[in-house]
């Protein structure tokens, strides 16, 4: 790791000075008053299995909904079983299930990631919160992800059924094309890889049939089915591309969510305002991290680009020590898993020496100083974690350029699922996030 020119008494002056203790709600009023006037605000994680990361996240989130009429939320999950969490915390479904119900219907691993307790506390006090309030001021909950193509073409299909009968048989064609995979997206992206063919025209052809039957049309359902179709098509694209190995699926699945972010910001409307929830490999600039060495960007950077003048706030996490809820291996059952302490020399370690305690970080316009400007190692976990190759977990960051903003603690915990995993039925072939 890169230590900057700037002296280790000046570094750990300058995160002092910008650092305020951390323990209570009132404590993010600082942060909730900066964020506030924003319309887009990312909140990452240091990890998909921190209980702090998601509590302190939902305590921010909740601030900026109350206090500053931020009125949708989009997270790294898959769009369809969103959907139903987004149409249950608005009164329109399910209304015969508790939180704990809806939840167990995640069915794709890591299922902990939204099927764990802080979800469902935050998930029951948006629903009652909106349940208080007229329909069209209450707060949505979107998949942002580029997973679920089946489900997703199931969808649109049922849509199409109900609506626009004519248009099933030239849906179904995109439909018959995939069915030799038995739906399993891996042994579709490896057969394209072998036969040069593929189902991508049939599935962009399916997208815009879709917009065409929904360009007159207005209305949640009808969104809906516009939503399935693009992530047809982009899941069809991701998979297809992932089997080469290299980094374009990771772009391809960043563009993809920024487009939600841009496709939910216009269906709510130009004066709505909207939280992404996603890990910080996501939510922090790219541009500020050894991505853009490998061509690679993210949906902080995208958001930023498209949306400086509306306004982007984006913020990270970090901590020191703890434990942290994980698999040793893709599609295993999860460990609560010991974090070590934080290694020499990377910003959680100038952090912990410099502070000792849980703290927010909020920058100003100047981050030249000898911390913000710094290039050092900032510890990203995966859902697959080896605290033994710990070395791996760091990634190359300038963290003035990559958030505006830092919520960090000392010592972390697990978090606690909601049901243990069980191992897929089928096997469960690797995709993204890994453990970075």
């Amino acid at each position: 790791m890169q230590r900057s020119g700037g002296s280790g008494a000046a570094i750990v002056s300058e995160i002092r000075s910008l650092a305020r203790p951390l323990a209570t709600d009132a404590d993010l009023d600082g942060l909730a008053e900066r964020l506030g006037g924003e319309r887009f605000v990312c909140i990452g994680e240091a990890s998909h299995g921190t209980h702090e990361y998601y509590r302190w996240r939902a305590r921010l989130s909740r601030r900026l909904i109350e206090e500053h009429g931020f009125s949708w939320i989009g997270v790294e999950g898959d769009w369809p079983d969103c959907w139903r969490i987004n149409r249950w915390v608005r009164g329109q479904a399910d209304q015969d299930l508790d939180v704990y119900a809806l939840l167990a219907r995640f069915e794709r691993w890591p299922t902990w990631m939204w099927a764990n307790r802080d979800v469902a506390d935050f998930l029951a006090w948006l629903r009652e919160r909106n349940l208080s309030l007229p329909e069209q001021e209450r707060t949505g909950f979107y998949g942002l992800d580029v997973y679920s193509l089946w489900d997703s073409l199931r969808e649109v299909l049922a849509w199409l059924e109900a609506n626009v009968p004519e248009a099933v048989p030239a849906a179904m064609q995109a439909w018959r094309c995939f069915i030799p995979y038995r739906e399993d997206p891996h042994q579709y992206a490896w057969g394209t890889r072998l036969v040069p063919a593929s189902c991508e025209a049939d599935v962009v052809g399916l997208l815009v049939e879709v917009r065409r039957h929904t360009i007159d049309r207005t209305g949640d359902a009808v969104f809906d089915a516009v939503q399935n179709a693009e992530v047809a098509a982009g899941a069809e694209h991701y998979y297809r591309i992932m089997v080469r190995g290299d980094r374009e699926s990771w772009n391809i699945r960043d563009r993809h969510m920024a487009d939600t972010i841009d496709r939910l910001a216009l269906h709510h409307g130009p004066e709505s305002k909207g939280l992404i929830w996603e890990h910080n490999t996501h939510v922090g600039d790219a541009r500020a991290t050894d991505m853009a060495r490998d061509r690679m960007l993210n949906v902080g950077q995208l958001v930023r680009e498209r949306h400086a003048n509306d306004g982007v706030g984006l913020v990270g996490f970090a901590g020191h020590r703890g434990s942290v809820l994980a698999a040793a291996a893709w599609g295993t059952p999860e460990r609560v898993l010991q974090v070590p302490t934080a290694r020499a020399g990377s910003h959680e370690d100038l952090l912990h020496h410099a502070l000792g305690r849980d703290a927010v970080l909020i920058f100003g316009p100047d981050r030249s100083g000898p911390w913000l400007s710094a290039w050092l190692g900032h510890r990203a976990i995966g859902v697959v974690y080896q605290p033994q190759h710990e070395a791996g977990n760091y990634v190359p960051t300038r963290m003035g350029g990559r958030y505006d903003a830092l919520l960090w603690l000392e010592h972390t915990t697990a978090l606690r699922p909601l049901h243990h995993e069980q191992r897929p039925q089928e096997p469960e072939l690797e995709t993204e996030p890994t453990g970075f």
